[in-house]
């Protein structure tokens, strides 16, 4: 039985109880959202030593960190160091992307590194497959290339596959019809936008969805449905496009359920900020509460090499509206492949967003967490800001570099007109006189 199957029969199995300890919840109530398709639990039973991740309702809002090659940079070498790095600054998912090079091998290298949640594109393999070793065009891709893609990542143990089933031909006729400026931003869904064209059929993967989902079955990995037509600017949120497919993603998650198989839907994009409410409260009504996974959204189109921080606003307000999962974006997005430094500063910015959307969702633990740091710097308990810090390296080394040391107590910002000093040594002074 699949997760899903076993939770609709009462089972509480080895991975709802890891999930739910991690987000130290019950582990019946995490079993009731699976039931009901609020949330679920990312694990390739075929993955050794990877550890379940809870996503979903009333769960801690996660963040995935996209990595992976292309054919300008190929090194496993920077990939592996990109996936360190997005887990030791608490990244709870990654996803390769990878389309240059040995991908095979970086994907088990990366599966291998880390205990963290693994998803993947397996769409990106069929195209590396037939453009590099078939020597062919990407429309000359196979349905069987297609679905031997799924099966060769599955095999590897990834845990969430992102698989673009709501691109479909009525969906490109709406976009046409709407004049979208980005058109297709998607890789995948350009992938298949052209695929359907040149062969003059229907998408695959909406085609033949009921085989994806036995193939998905024995692995009981999650069908993260992919937003081909996301915004890839503002101009384009929320039109005709994007809205066909996520009814085709609702219908699609109903499917998965009835055959056991655990969904999330995937989101924008580029939305503007007065529109962000609005996308969650649809995907929310149109896919039946299944978890949303967005990347951003970014809230303004005007802002390369800050990108992390556009995405950071559109994140916390997606989160607070409902949203459960946010895709980083790094400062190099629409610039370059990141950095590792990128990689980093995209995962911190993407941990705050969801960080603050917890705070308004009333996630359990999360206030408390902002009350703590209050008192410590209350108190200029500067070990303790440092231990509660969402970056505790950097808050430290700035710190240093102000060349104040731990007894001069406040920074170097306002110095001995510091407010908490002032109001520490009135309080003491108020003690005294009391005493």
């Amino acid at each position: 039985m699949t997760q899903l199957e076993m939770a609709r029969e009462g089972i509480i199995s080895d991975q709802i109880r890891v999930a739910a300890a991690a987000e130290g919840m019950d582990p019946e109530v995490l079993r009731r959202r699976i039931v009901d398709g609020t949330a679920i639990v990312c694990h390739n039973i075929k993955r050794q030593g990877g550890k379940p991740l809870a996503v979903g309702q009333g769960l801690r809002t996660k963040v995935n960190a996209n990595i992976g090659t292309s054919k300008d940079d190929v090194s496993i070498d920077k990939e592996l160091e990109k996936a360190r790095v997005a887990v030791a600054a608490c990244a709870d998912a990654l996803m390769d992307l990878s389309t240059g090079g040995p991908v095979d091998e970086i994907r088990a290298a990366i599966i291998r590194e880390t205990d963290a949640c693994i998803g993947s594109v397996p769409l990106y393999q069929a195209a590396v497959d037939t453009v590099l070793r078939q020597k062919k065009a990407i429309v000359d891709m196979t349905v069987e290339d297609i679905f031997a893609g799924v099966v060769k990542h599955l095999e590897d143990g990834v845990d969430f596959i992102t698989v673009h089933c709501g691109v479909t031909r009525s969906t490109v006729e709406r976009m046409n019809r709407e004049g979208r400026i980005m058109e297709v931003v998607s890789r995948g869904g350009s992938f298949t936008v052209e695929w359907m064209a040149h062969n003059e059929a229907e998408n695959p993967l909406y085609e033949h969805f009921d085989r994806l989902l036995e193939i998905v079955r024995p692995y009981d990995a999650v069908l993260s449905l992919g937003d081909g037509f996301r915004p890839g600017c503002l101009e384009d949120a929320t039109d005709r496009a994007q809205i066909h497919e996520l009814i085709l993603l609702g219908e699609l998650t109903q499917r998965a359920r009835e055959a056991g198989i655990q969904v999330m839907v995937e989101g924008p994009g580029h939305v503007p900020i007065d529109q962000i409410e609005t996308n969650i409260k649809l995907q929310k009504q149109l896919c039946h509460g299944a978890p949303f996974y967005v990347l951003g959204p970014l809230v303004t189109d005007i802002a390369p090499g800050y990108d992390h921080i556009t995405c950071a606003i559109g994140g916390a307000l997606a989160g607070a509206a409902g949203a459960d999962f946010l895709c980083y974006v790094t400062p190099s997005e629409h610039l370059r492949l990141p950095t590792v430094e990128d990689v980093h500063e995209g995962v911190m910015a993407a941990r705050i967003a969801a960080h603050a959307a917890d705070i308004a969702k009333g996630v359990p633990g999360a206030r408390e967490k902002d009350a703590a740091m209050a008192r410590c710097r209350k108190a200029l308990d500067w070990e303790g800001q440092f231990k509660l810090a969402i970056d505790p390296h950097k808050a430290r080394s700035m710190r240093a570099e102000s060349g104040v040391d731990e007894e001069h107590g406040a920074c170097t910002m306002c110095g001995e007109f510091c407010a908490y000093k002032v109001m520490n040594e009135r309080r003491d002074k108020q003690r005294s006189a009391a005493g």
